[in-house]
């Protein structure tokens, strides 16, 4: 198993699916922590200086040893919840969505530093695994 699942809330997260789109990218260990805007929002003011909540959050570990965690994905059940409910699909689909941007971080993508090959690399496992396309649309428009 290489995800260590830390669910704070309510929201049933499977990650058997999230193991395989992991599998693809790192044999590395990843925490994934579902919380609340809260619990974002007071990480991403201690560790961005950005006093708001966000949709996921990515701490990589910063060595490159094979027995260390790759890092650390944070993702607010709010976000999810509001963000399925919006696009039409489900609480697990959007997940796994926030789950592939945070793992992309963790492998070294950056999207506000790259010329598009974050984005491509999403659309790519988005399709590859058929899922919806709404990270796509929203990234589109400068979101995320």
């Amino acid at each position: 198993m290489l995800i260590d699942l830390v669910n704070e809330t309510d929201l049933l997260v499977d990650t058997d699916l999230l193991e395989k789109i992991a599998e693809d990218l790192t044999q590395r260990q990843i925490e994934l922590v579902v919380t609340d805007n809260e619990g974002i929002k007071a990480l991403n003011t201690q560790h961005r200086g950005k006093e708001e909540a966000t949709d996921v959050l990515s701490f990589p570990m910063g060595d490159n040893f094979p027995d260390t965690p790759l890092g650390v994905i944070v993702i607010s059940k709010d976000y999810v919840t509001q963000n399925a409910q919006a696009y039409g699909h489900s609480n697990q689909e959007e997940l796994t969505l926030l789950f592939i941007h945070g793992l992309l971080h963790l492998v070294g993508y950056d999207h506000e530093m790259d010329e598009g090959q974050m984005r491509k690399k999403e659309e790519v496992i988005i399709n590859a695994w058929k899922l919806p396309k709404s990270l796509i649309v929203r990234n589109q428009g400068g979101e995320s």
